[in-house]
């Protein structure tokens, strides 16, 4: 892959969801590259938060908004001037979207439409990364492909998939694309679709990974819902480092073409583990206890919802286009992230630490 530093170093980045799990490591990432980075989000909805362990707030451009609001965005996005933008922001959890499926609507899908909207007020060349989810499928044996249909058996995905036709009728109707027309923004975009990612520093509720490390920090048997459900579980940093190569080579093929170049990656691609990483519950939940003892129990029907049974990632397209693969096979990343929260619950230093396994990982 192309080097991230020699990409991004001074240049300016605009993130939506900047607060959030996956936001506060892209954020500690970007730092870490020399850009200068503009953070858009709601202020941190768990506590413990990670972008507060790490102490992002004063070492970026912190501004706290919300994607519905059109006008505070935009407003945002034009001070920024972005030549970089990623759009974390989301309602990101199956049974928050049950729980509340208009908010979840309005955030997921009018939030994406604001912030394509500001966009198209940009007015320096910008590459932007629109993240959605492997939810935007349905459920089938084989590994998903991007040109497979999109699907909505449930409200969340629903919304991501309903994201992802705003980005391509916005990219098809309001940017260039490499067409060369005075009225239309020199705006790439492209959408990215990565598994089910675990780290260090997620304390969302009703997320198996933060439920079952609040129960081991405890000395609580953890609870766990549809433990047959298969998933590609991948660490955080591998997704992250999908996102800006794709954000790399989206600008650079901006820049100088050719406009075949440009449309081939102003697409959807996906981010996914290894073939093999594609694991269940049960499996993901006997790993964690494998580093660090405990039990656990299948939570009463009850609790459970409707949720896609299986779901596989297929990533040729991003490692042949990109040159992105996974670094961390299925048990190193369980391992980075049981260490992570075992040595912050004992006292260890969560941006050193935090700092250590991304070094780790770029190496």
């Amino acid at each position: 892959m192309a080097s991230l530093s020699a990409a991004y170093s001074g240049k300016r980045v605009f993130v939506t969801g900047h607060t959030g799990f996956k936001g506060s490591w892209l954020c500690a990432w970007l730092l870490d590259l020399g850009a200068e980075v503009t953070g858009y989000s709601l202020t941190s909805s768990t506590k413990p938060a990670l972008f507060d362990q790490l102490g992002l707030a004063p070492r970026l451009d912190h501004h706290i908004g919300d994607v519905t609001d059109a006008r505070a965005l935009k407003k945002a996005v034009q001070a920024a001037r972005p030549h970089f933008l990623f759009h974390l922001a989301a309602q990101p959890l199956v049974r928050g979207a049950h729980d509340n499926p208009h908010g979840t609507w309005d955030t997921n899908v009018m939030g994406t439409v604001n912030v394509l909207e500001s966009l198209r007020q940009v007015r320096n060349p910008c590459a932007a990364v629109i993240v959605t989810s492997d939810k935007v499928y349905g459920s089938r044996p084989a590994a998903h492909v991007e040109g497979d249909p999109l699907s909505g058996s449930e409200p969340y995905g629903a919304s991501k998939a309903a994201a992802e036709l705003a980005v391509e009728a916005w990219r098809a109707s309001f940017f260039s694309q490499g067409r060369k027309h005075p009225d239309l923004p020199q705006v790439a975009v492209a959408t990215a679709r990565s598994g089910n990612v675990i780290g260090g520093g997620d304390w969302a509720a009703d997320r198996l990974v933060p439920d079952v490390m609040r129960a081991l920090l405890k000395g609580n048997s953890a609870v766990i819902r549809n433990p047959a459900s298969i998933r590609p579980w991948q660490h955080v940093l591998d997704p992250l480092a999908g996102y800006l190569q794709l954000g790399f080579r989206l600008r650079s093929a901006l820049a100088r073409g050719p406009a075949s170049r440009l449309r081939e990656l102003s697409a959807p691609f996906n981010f996914g583990p290894g073939p093999g990483d594609h694991r269940s519950v049960r499996e993901l939940t006997h790993e964690i206890l494998s580093h660090w003892p405990g039990t656990w129990t299948v939570a009463p029907a009850a609790r459970r919802i409707v949720e896609t049974g299986a779901l596989r990632l297929a990533s040729g397209k991003a490692r042949r286009q990109l040159g992105w693969r996974p670094k961390w096979r299925f048990e190193a990343a369980v391992a980075k992230t049981v260490e992570w929260y075992r040595a912050v619950g004992s006292g260890s230093d969560p941006l050193r630490l935090t700092m250590s396994q991304l070094r780790e990982h770029q190496e």
